[in-house]
Formats: C-alpha cells, sequence, structure tokens
C-alpha cells in the first residue's frame, strides 16, 4: 500500500491532465453521450465534481469530529448529478476544477493522525479516512475513460493499476459468481489472481485485466484458455 502523500501526488497529476484534457470542452461534446449507458459527457462531469464535495466533506469529518457524509444518499447523489448534467460546458469544466481544488485543500490540512479515524460512506461502510484520496483517484482516472475524449485503461498510471488490480480481483473472489474463469494472469507482471470458482483462465496486461473487471473493457484483447467471449463481469466499482 503506497503512502497518503504518494496517493496525492498521483491524484494532483491526474487532476491536472483532466483538467487539460476537457479545458477546450466545446457544448457539442458535453452533451455527447459517454461510454456509460445513459450519461453524456454533462453527467460524468457533474458526477466527478459531486464526488469531489463528497469526499471533501468526509475529510473535514475525519479532521474535526464533526459528522458529516459523503452523499445523503444514493439517491441524492443520482438527483444531483442528473440537476448538474445540464449545465454549459464552461461551467462543468469550471465546476470540476474548483472541487477539486477544494478537496486538494481538504487533504492539506489533515493532520497526518487524522488520516485514521473513521468515516461512513453513503453505503453505511464505515472506512479510515486516509481510504477517501485513493478512492477519489479512482474516481479520476475511471470516469475520465468514461468521458471517451482520447484516454483510454492503457493510460492508467501503472502504480494504480498496482494497487486497484488485486483489489477488483479480491471483491470478485468474494461474489464467486459462476462462469468466470478462475485465474487472471498479468503478463507483463506476472501477478497471478483467483476469481470466482472455474479452473480456466485469462490472461493479459494489468491494465487490460482491470479494465475487463471494472467493466471498461468487455476483454475481446484478453487471451483466454477456451473458446468464446468472456461472460460479463458483476458490478465491482460503483460510479
Amino acid at each position: 500500500m503506497r503512502s497518503i502523500d504518494d496517493v496525492l501526488q498521483d491524484l494532483s497529476e491526474a487532476t491536472a491532465s483532466l483538467g487539460t484534457n476537457i479545458s477546450a470542452l466545446t457544448e457539442a461534446e458535453a452533451r455527447g453521450a459517454s461510454l456509460l449507458p445513459g450519461w453524456t459527457r454533462g453527467h460524468v462531469l457533474s458526477h466527478l465534481a459531486r464526488n469531489a464535495e463528497g469526499g471533501t466533506r468526509l475529510l473535514v469529518w475525519a479532521r474535526t469530529g464533526v459528522p458529516s457524509y459523503e452523499y445523503r444518499s444514493v439517491a441524492a447523489r443520482a438527483a444531483e448529478v442528473e440537476a448538474g448534467a445540464g449545465r454549459p460546458a464552461t461551467v462543468l469544466v469550471a465546476d470540476v476544477g474548483a472541487t477539486a481544488a477544494a478537496f486538494a485543500a481538504a487533504a492539506a490540512a489533515m493532520p497526518p493522525d487524522a488520516w485514521q479515524n473513521l468515516v461512513t460512506w453513503t453505503t453505511g461502510q464505515q472506512d479510515q479516512a486516509g481510504n477517501v484520496p485513493p478512492s477519489r483517484l479512482a474516481e479520476v482516472l475511471i470516469h475520465r475513460v468514461d468521458l471517451d475524449l482520447g484516454y483510454r485503461p492503457g493510460s492508467w498510471p501503472a502504480a494504480f493499476v498496482r494497487d486497484m488490480l488485486p483489489r477488483a480481483a479480491g471483491r470478485l473472489n468474494e461474489l464467486a459468481p459462476a462462469g468466470l474463469p478462475g485465474q487472471l494472469t498479468a503478463t507483463d507482471t506476472g501477478r497471478v489472481f483467483q476469481i470466482g470458482r472455474d479452473t480456466g483462465g485469462v490472461s493479459g496486461t494489468e491494465a487490460e485485466l482491470l479494465a475487463w473487471l471494472l467493466g471498461r473493457s468487455d476483454g475481446a484483447v484478453l487471451d483466454r484458455d477456451r473458446p468464446g467471449p468472456l461472460p460479463p463481469v458483476p458490478s465491482v466499482y460503483y460510479t
């Protein structure tokens, strides 16, 4: 597990790169379809901004001890995303930038021991505040792919893929869905992960494997030890 400082540095770089990518977003692009079913790019950007606000609230909670929330509810989160999706492109871009800056400021204000304090996600799960920055980094990198503006899973930083792949595989292993290949082999690192109950195997680069596990690829680029397409993967990452 990388240090908080390393994750925050990665998040700073990912956020700056995202900002450059969307800086010249046109109205047509903002209204255009993202890679997420039913969402335009405006929805994705609205979600990224609201997610930054939610993460900021959790960090303030951890620092001050005053209970807050990520989102008031799952339904409220969806309503806020929908309400903001149709705003002008310049407003969407500015919202993403301002809320990301507020998150960075909240993280910078955290005393070292506050990262151990517990906060509660919208789903009710309690977690240490130190897991908020990695979650935010995942949001930025994964949803940048969803924007469909030229950024692909192969562009994910190696450190992010290295950390996220075992988490995604572990979650699938907990669900143990039938029909999934039992073994994942990373051709670029040699790491092997067990998922599901099947004895079959799938191989590819770590980024290709992660993209499939996160539903950002149909797995067509992966090599399988038996004929036929790969089955759908249950969601292990929530937008």
